[in-house]
């Protein structure tokens, strides 16, 4: 059994991922750790009767296999450093080893890095893309939500050279939850009830990490121009992707492409239901954000605007699951050499 300790685990993320590592068959859960000093219901009432005890962080916590760090920026990277000195893997579902440019980082983050030696070491924890990478490493950093969704639903034209890369349009919506569990009067109910909230709107931080991993794949220029904006539900992501096309393209030939891209990901679904002709309404082609709720997977429907010369990308996930705690586990398995599959193959509720 794979020995793990959970380091924050009363915020969404790790407890998202509390939830499904009690579900994998390969794992024990060591301990998991709580500055609050709550009882686990309090802060996770679905773990109400289950198990589970919240400790304190300390020097005393037992030598773990793996150590999921789920704490705000900042934290991780003093965190890290002292469970690889104890023979651990770390991954880190934060930002602190996402980026490799030190002075970007401090910038946008607004503080020093004290371990830049371990950020420079990390990998960028997309098995899709990294997996010989991930599998001998000691540091992952899990990518952040908007990027995981923005690079799925990108990399493709990327790498086939089919598009304009200095002129991509990123339009990210979010459920509440990407905002985390400290109260702000935006997430509060009667703020962000029947309401949109654009927020960071220019110079994002994960504008970076998409313009990193992505820049990968071309060797033009590149440059991604992403807003976000929070929607009134909970869990979830659909990043709607504007790439504008070198030459003419149809829509069954980007359907081709993003299929022999992703053929051998379980987890990626180029989803393309087949349109209704003579229909007003034009929707079931398209992904749904309910549809990846509490999954590993990630959903990528496209259509093309021909008389525009535009090709639209939509890619829709969960934002704690693959976007956050299930690509974490993914990212384990790989570590410890288990089908990627192991513990997270669930598939979503219907309705949601």
């Amino acid at each position: 059994m794979i020995k793990v300790g959970i380091y924050g685990a009363s915020g969404y993320m790790g407890g998202e991922a509390l939830r499904i590592l009690r579900e994998h068959p390969e794992v024990e859960i060591l301990w998991a750790t709580s500055r609050s000093g709550k009882d686990i219901a309090e802060v996770h009432r679905n773990f109400f009767g289950a198990d589970i005890s919240l400790v304190e962080p300390s020097d005393n916590l037992a030598p773990c296999d793996v150590v999921f760090i789920a704490a705000p920026s900042g934290i991780a990277m003093d965190a890290a450093a002292k469970f690889l000195a104890q023979g651990a893997k770390v991954i880190d579902l934060g930002a602190d080893f996402r980026l490799k440019e030190q002075g970007i980082w401090e910038r946008i983050y607004g503080k020093a890095h004290t371990h830049w030696d371990l950020a420079a070491e990390a990998v960028y924890g997309i098995p899709e893309f990294s997996r010989e990478k991930i599998r001998s490493a000691r540091l992952i950093a899990n990518p952040g939500c908007f990027s995981s969704a923005a690079i799925f639903g990108l990399a493709p034209l990327l790498k086939s050279g089919l598009i304009e890369s200095e002129h991509i349009i990123v339009d990210g919506i979010s459920g509440t939850a990407g905002a985390g569990a400290e109260l702000n009067i935006t997430m509060h109910h009667p703020e962000i009830g029947n309401n949109i909230v654009p927020y960071n709107v220019v110079d994002h931080r994960h504008s970076y990490e998409m313009e990193q991993e992505l820049g990968k794949l071309t060797k033009e220029k590149l440059a991604i121009h992403f807003t976000p904006c929070y929607i009134p539900i909970t869990r979830g992501i659909l990043a709607t992707c504007h790439a504008f096309p070198k030459k003419k393209v149809d829509r069954k030939a980007l359907l081709d492409l993003y299929r022999d891209f992703y053929a051998d990901e379980f987890f990626i679904k180029v989803f393309d239901l087949p349109k209704e002709p003579g229909a007003s309404w034009q929707y079931k082609p398209y992904p749904w954000v309910a549809a990846t709720s509490g999954t590993n997977f990630c959903h990528i429907g496209l259509d093309v605007d021909a008389a525009r010369g535009r090709i639209v990308v939509f890619s829709a996930l969960d934002s704690i699951g693959k976007g956050g705690a299930h690509a974490a586990v993914q990212n384990m398995n790989l570590l410890f050499n288990l089908p990627e599959t192991t513990g997270l193959s669930r598939y979503g509720s219907h309705p949601y």
